[in-house]
């Protein structure tokens, strides 16, 4: 059974740095594309960033924020840097519905497996 589980999540100030973790189980990890959505209060989940050969990134976050992923460890990361209020979400992972490598891969729609999310705040 497949399962994702996100750690990482926590409060930090406004231009500090968090690094999100997504292990997978019950896949062939290196075979999927690997996702991060967020949902902040009240809003809609959206696209952060994704990852198959290389990164892709929402605008929001392009310049800050860096997906990788190790697939010795079936584990994909967040590193988010120069955090701002506006970061502040529950953040998702996600694996790719179809095997293979997808490019720009910003819909949800095109996974298929979903962590329950963990929490990223973020004071000014």
């Amino acid at each position: 059974q497949v399962q994702l589980v996100e750690s990482g999540g926590g409060l930090v100030q406004a231009g500090e740095s968090l690094r999100l973790s997504c292990a997978a189980s019950g896949l062939t990890f290196s075979s999927y594309t690997m996702g991060w959505f967020r949902q902040a209060p009240g809003k809609e989940r959206v696209f952060v960033a994704s990852i198959s050969g290389t990164g892709y990134y929402a605008d929001s976050v392009k310049g800050r924020f860096t997906i990788s992923r190790d697939n010795a460890k079936n584990t994909v990361y967040l590193q988010m840097n120069d955090m701002k209020p506006e970061d502040t979400a529950v953040y998702y992972c996600a694996a790719s519905r179809v095997p293979g490598l997808l490019l720009r891969a910003r819909s949800e729609n095109q996974y298929k497996y979903w962590g329950q999310g963990t929490q990223v705040t973020v004071s000014s």
